[in-house]
């Protein structure tokens, strides 16, 4: 653990065999910390869990999680979703399907904060203890998706000026306290879909046959019978696992892959639009632009390849 450059900031870094990551917090009030993920690897398992009174309110930025269950199910949270629970049930192993995961949370300790709260702020109409009693019933976290004025209050936590960061982190944590308050805790918001553990790793399977060669072309039939799923399930599943359908991921990560190339070999744009599997250099440029934002010439210019 190191400190970091802003006042009370913590900083931990990670390295496995699995990728790397840091965590950064920030103490914001006596039980109440600013928590930083981002996460470069395929997986990370953690010891942590906690008994105690905590209220720990997550937004991921960037990336997807998976979350595998005792039971033999995954959840799946994604970019946008805001994910609440008391860490009683955070320890375990955690899957980044897309190798990337960043997000931003607010943890509460219960029995520290409300006191500080209430006596900082005389009169504050909510109490940390009834949210976590009203949202975290379980160990299975809660998911609240598509609620912008909650996602409006994560937004500019990592790009505030550095100089402002903490009493503006202070002030967004009392407004999350005041909108959780008022946000409805119904079987519409907590939409979770889970996957069984067989199906996951069929379509995972399924996924490794496509990057293995991205010059090779499948369809969404033939992937589907070598893992032996129905189509329509393999595709519910695949998105539900990776965020995207097959060939919009696929596309993604020839166009990663070529993006790679271009800043790193010598190799004609033709024959590395053949090497992800175009045989038109028209297609591959119109594919590249659509996936990158330029022409793959511009690209290799810009990258100075």
């Amino acid at each position: 653990m190191e400190n970091g450059p802003d006042d009370g900031q913590r900083i931990v870094h990670i390295e496995s065999d699995a990728g790397k990551g840091t965590m950064s917090s920030y103490d914001l009030f006596p039980g109440v910390a600013l928590i930083c993920h981002d996460f470069r690897m395929t997986e990370c398992v953690t010891s942590f869990a906690c008994a105690g009174n905590f209220l720990n309110v997550i937004y991921c930025r960037e990336g997807r999680l998976e979350h595998p269950s005792p039971e033999g199910e995954h959840l799946f949270t994604a970019r946008g979703d805001v994910k609440i629970d008391d860490y009683r049930g955070h320890a375990g192993r955690y899957v980044l399907p897309l190798e990337r995961y960043l997000d931003v949370s607010f943890s509460f300790d219960i029995d520290v904060c409300e006191d500080v709260i209430s006596q900082t702020f005389g009169g504050f109409p909510v109490s940390v203890r009834g949210l976590r009693d009203r949202f975290c019933r379980d160990d299975t976290p809660y998911v609240l998706r598509g609620l912008p004025q909650i996602e409006q209050v994560f937004s500019g936590l990592d790009t505030v000026d550095p100089s402002i960061r903490k009493p503006y982190a202070q002030v967004k944590a009392l407004e999350l306290l005041l909108l959780l308050s008022q946000t409805e805790c119904s079987g519409s918001s907590h939409s979770l879909t889970y996957f069984r553990d067989a199906l996951v790793q069929k379509v995972k399977e399924a996924r490794g046959i496509m990057v293995e060669d991205l010059g090779a072309n499948y369809t969404i039939e033939e992937l589907a019978r070598r893992v032996d799923v129905p189509v329509t399930t393999f595709k519910n599943c695949f998105k539900g696992v990776y965020g995207s359908p097959p060939h919009t991921y696929l596309r993604s990560r020839r166009m990663e892959h070529a993006a790679l190339m271009l800043s790193t070999t010598q190799d004609t744009v033709t024959s590395i639009g053949m090497a992800v599997g175009y045989d038109s250099p028209s297609k591959f440029s119109a594919a590249f632009r659509q996936v990158m934002g330029m022409t793959p010439t511009q690209y290799r210019r810009r990258a100075g390849g």
